[in-house]
């Protein structure tokens, strides 16, 4: 399950585009500009990064966009880019890979995937918090070397809070970081899948999740 950071203004096509994303298993987040988004992923953890060209800074080519991001963030970029762009050689310098319109969420998903497994693996393949270890690559969670049993959205939930331990979330960011910033439920949500995730982890007698008073939530640091 890998975490994926979309730069392109809002729409409707792109909006789509992570939905689908999603429903494959990616993590999706959105932000408007390059700079916005090597800000954003020194707060987050992120696997790679998905670039809108035509929707990202008017007059600039794949190769611009492409190496200022993987020059702040070193992450791999996969952009999205106009059958036009094939015509300069020039365009798709510097990128780990790139998707021509009309794109199909299949072949944007394997050529998120290849340039993730190119780069030698998502960040931090293995996420130890004393006797919690989560497998990012297995998706296997255990505690004391025992496994934890949980459904998709818990699993992702812990993944997201243990990858930015110390950090405080609040319940709107944990909404749009783990299900996705088209999710219209209330944040009830989070403190219902937050309660559900502490009785699995935290039975032994471990306290790895922090309640902040109306803020939200945050995952220990180790001491």
């Amino acid at each position: 399950m890998y975490q994926v950071v979309i730069v392109s203004e809002e729409s409707d096509d792109m909006r789509q585009l992570a939905w689908d994303l999603m429903q494959k298993g990616y993590i999706c987040s959105a932000v408007l500009s390059p700079g916005q988004a090597a800000e954003g992923l020194g707060r987050q953890p992120a696997d790679v990064v998905l670039v809108y060209v035509e929707r990202v800074l008017e007059g600039a080519d794949a190769s611009q966009v492409a190496l200022r991001i993987k020059g702040e963030t070193q992450l791999p970029v996969v952009a999205l880019i106009s059958k036009g762009a094939l015509n300069d050689g020039e365009a798709v310098r510097g990128i780990d890979d790139f998707v021509v319109e009309p794109w199909e969420t299949d072949e944007v998903a394997c050529r998120l995937g290849r340039a993730v497994s190119n780069h030698g693996g998502p960040n931090g393949q293995v996420i130890r918090c004393g006797p919690l270890v989560i497998d990012q690559c297995k998706c296997e969670v255990t505690l004391d070397a025992r496994p934890v049993e949980l459904t998709f959205r818990e699993y992702e939930l812990l993944r997201f809070l243990a990858g930015s331990r110390g950090r405080v979330f609040t319940r709107e960011a944990l909404l749009n970081q783990v299900w996705g910033y088209d999710y219209y439920g209330g944040d009830r949500t989070v403190d219902v899948h937050i309660r559900r995730l502490r009785s699995k982890i935290e039975s032994s007698g471990h306290t790895f999740i922090d309640t902040v008073r109306n803020m939200g939530y945050r995952f220990k640091k180790e001491r």
